[in-house]
């Protein structure tokens, strides 16, 4: 099966993971990372020591017990990782009759989504998807990504991101914009933030940016070199 590839905003948005073990645990974690308002988590034991860091999060609400159809009402995304066929099988058809995005850990055959193999720098996100075929190679495709892709991506992107409302500030035209951002990516930046060389990043913007941004090269570049 070929996937549509997308990028869901959690923010605000209620989550459920049903089955807390090792890997609901994982699942608990990215999607916190993710940004999900609230999550749920239900397991029929009690929390074990690897979830006590985690369920300080006040976003996160433990309840102990079993699934019940009503623990999706009001659900925007759910997760389960649990050890019962027939638990699986029923979450998946009830979140398909009610239109819910649903993940069957391992089990894709079971899923509307299935979660990506992803490499994180910042506020850059890669995903590696093998269409359910082989999660061994989406592994191994993601350590080969973290070796490529260091720290200096998420600088970078944070860079850029302190960068976009000064140049509109300036009121530019677009296609001034553009040319702008597209030097500063096409520049050695990248290299200076790799090797914290600060006077090189200085040059580079110095050069890179219009006159009238010299003087917040300083707060560019704060805490990235």
């Amino acid at each position: 099966m070929r996937y549509y590839p997308i990028f869901v905003n959690l923010e605000d948005k209620h989550c459920l993971v049903v089955g807390a073990g090792q890997v609901g645990r994982r699942k608990i974690e990215v999607l916190l990372r993710s940004g999900a308002g609230r999550i749920t988590v239900i397991d029929v034991n009690e929390p074990g020591p690897d979830l006590a860091a985690t369920l300080k999060d006040e976003r996160v609400s433990f309840r102990r017990g079993e699934f019940a159809d009503r623990d999706l009402d009001g659900k925007f995304l759910v997760i389960a990782s649990t050890s019962s066929e027939e638990l699986n099988w029923r979450i998946s058809n009830l979140c398909r009759d009610r239109g819910l995005l649903c993940n069957i850990v391992d089990q894709p055959e079971k899923c509307s989504f299935i979660v990506p193999a992803m490499v994180r720098q910042g506020d850059l996100t890669l995903a590696i998807s093998t269409g359910g075929r082989s999660p061994a190679l989406a592994k191994r495709i993601r350590k080969d990504l973290e070796e490529s892709f260091g720290a200096e991506y998420g600088g970078f992107l944070m860079l850029m991101g302190r960068l976009r409302p000064m140049m509109l500030r300036l009121g530019l035209e677009t296609d001034e914009n553009t040319a702008v951002f597209r030097s500063v990516v096409d520049s050695r930046l990248m290299e200076a933030l790799e090797k914290k060389d600060s006077a090189l990043a200085r040059d580079i913007l110095a050069e890179k940016l219009p006159p009238g941004l010299h003087n917040a090269i300083s707060e560019l570049l704060d805490g990235l070199v």
